[in-house]
């Protein structure tokens, strides 16, 4: 099995697809939340307790869109926002959005150099946040918990939003992880399609009556849209963390009994550290979990069943694609390995390099099986409505004339339809003509006693084009040789997927969701 393909109706209409109109603005969730339910709780910041009911949050809104109004903002403008995760981070976000601005949320983490040439590279017009040393932009607002009560400045009233549909509504630049920071533009109609298709799923990721934990960063997509865009969409609540920390994201869930678990691989490695008591006392009231933005380890899905009896549903995404694609949740059940089957309304088949869709394995050919290099392997290629319009600023290299995108990641179908990732192509390693897939190599190694993490690259090497190298962190009071090393490699892997070095380090370089940032080490190695 090759290939995903949602049915079409008679109309081009994809069959699954929720009916709902992509020609509204994003921040329309917020005013139909609080037409649904004014009195919900809509925001709790866990830290201070504060809260605002959608009725409150939808006013706010309003007040910040005339604020960047009066401040000289003009649709398709790029706002900057870069603020920890918080109710002033909803409250702006969402400003931007109705004011109908381009919204570029940033990362607080980001080092102000980096800040400075993203800046640049957007031509921002508005920074919302604190003040960053070097940035070029034409007015600065700053935003605290002061400055969010309900009303309009000078008693302006906000406007209806002008933009929507195909007119961009976030410019989300890319972790870097595979190499520099690239800008994606991601439309009114991609983001709120990626909203109808994860509330299709059946058990619903968010429904009316959650209290959702959301501590990852709401700069990142993942957490933008499978988080704050799908709360609203729902009239839930978020209960706001703007850092994690075990204890502290177990006592927010325990005293704001939250319901479902937005999270990211680290999230659930760590908190599987408190104990099993603690754990089944505070993770009481959940629901559902989920996790996204990396590879979800077995031994934590397991080990997060074991403590709590609930599964962790695994999805997969892109920036370019809003950013789900699959999810176990399409399939009912937490497959180890697996990140599911694709989303109502998404395209999915596994391609060459030339874009092809790859021929059907034979399962009764052993030398054609799914998962063999030469056979079911090859790059996923996705299509729908959530696709993203290009990147900035030109909106170049997007979805293909028949609205396929390449996605660059490598992975196969099982016999269920099941996707399974293998890795990145950029990541991919070529020894004398034969592919070496990073993450295979990374899974013999952390099986080697002493070995914390690690990772492999690609070295250029002029008698086989490239060499594996590893790059390993050791375990505490683990003395581990670059010779222990390979020679584990060598009774588990084939020989031209044996690291041919071994650096020993004290960190590996992640993205803010806790992604392998593999680029980083082959530029510094």
């Amino acid at each position: 099995m090759t290939g995903v393909s949602p049915e079409r109706g008679t109309d081009d209409s994809v069959v699954g697809m929720p009916d709902v109109d992509l020609t509204r603005n994003v921040a329309d969730l917020v005013a139909a939340a609080a037409a649904t339910g004014p009195g919900r709780t809509a925001l709790i910041d866990a830290t201070t307790g504060r809260s605002l009911t959608w009725a409150d949050v939808d006013a706010d809104v309003d007040r910040h869109a005339a604020r960047l109004a009066e401040a000289g903002m003009r649709p398709g403008d790029r706002v900057v926002v870069r603020m920890p995760t918080g109710i002033e981070y909803c409250l702006a976000v969402f400003g931007v959005l109705r004011a109908g601005g381009m919204l570029v949320p940033l990362n607080t983490d980001l080092p102000a150099a980096a800040v400075v040439d993203l800046l640049a590279d957007c031509q921002a017009s508005v920074f919302v946040g604190e003040p960053v040393d070097g940035a070029e932009v034409t007015t600065v607002l700053a935003v605290d918990g002061d400055d969010t009560t309900v009303g309009h400045p000078n008693g302006m009233q906000a406007a209806a939003p002008t933009t929507g549909g195909e007119d961009i509504a976030v410019l989300c630049y890319t972790s870097g992880t595979s190499g520099r920071p690239r800008g994606v533009l991601l439309s009114h109609r991609a983001l709120l399609a990626n909203v109808a298709q994860c509330a299709a799923l059946r058990p619903a990721p968010v429904t009316a009556t959650d209290r959702v934990l959301l501590s990852i960063p709401l700069s990142h997509v993942y957490g933008l849209g499978p988080g704050l865009l799908q709360i609203a969409a729902a009239g839930a609540t978020a209960v706001l963390l703007p850092k994690f920390g075990v204890e502290d994201a177990l006592t927010a869930i325990e005293t704001h009994r939250v319901t479902t678990v937005v999270g990211v691989p680290p999230m659930y490695s760590a908190l599987l550290t408190a104990s099993d008591e603690r754990l089944r006392t505070a993770l009481a009231t959940l629901r559902l979990c989920t996790s996204g933005a990396a590879p979800l380890p077995p031994e934590v899905l397991a080990g997060v069943t074991r403590v709590t009896g609930l599964p962790v549903f695994e999805g997969y995404g892109l920036t370019e694609t809003a950013p789900v694609l699959t999810s176990t949740l399409a399939t009912g059940y937490a497959k180890p390995g697996s990140v599911g089957r694709p989303l109502p309304g998404i395209g999915l088949r596994i391609v060459d390099s030339d874009g092809d869709p790859l021929p059907e394995a034979d399962p009764d050919d052993p030398d054609d099986g799914l998962g063999d290099e030469t056979g079911g392997t090859g790059l996923v290629a996705v299509s729908g409505p959530n696709l993203f319009s290009g990147y900035w600023p030109d909106g170049v290299h997007g979805p293909d004339e028949h609205g396929w995108f390449r996605t660059g990641d490598i992975g196969y179908l099982d016999d269920d339809g099941d996707l399974h990732l293998v890795d990145r192509a950029n990541d991919l390693i070529i020894v004398n003509g034969f592919n070496v897939y990073p993450h295979e190599v990374e899974h013999v190694l952390d099986q080697l006693a002493g070995v914390a993490e690690a990772a492999a690259v690609g070295m250029p090497d002029e008698r086989t084009g490239e060499t594996v190298k590893a790059v390993v962190i050791a375990a505490p009071g683990a003395e581990l040789t670059e010779q222990q090393v390979i020679e584990h490699c060598a009774t588990l892997l084939a020989k031209f997927k044996v690291p041919t070095s071994v650096a020993f380090v004290e960190s590996l370089p992640h993205s803010p969701t806790g992604k392998l940032a593999r680029a980083f080490l082959r530029l510094n190695s």
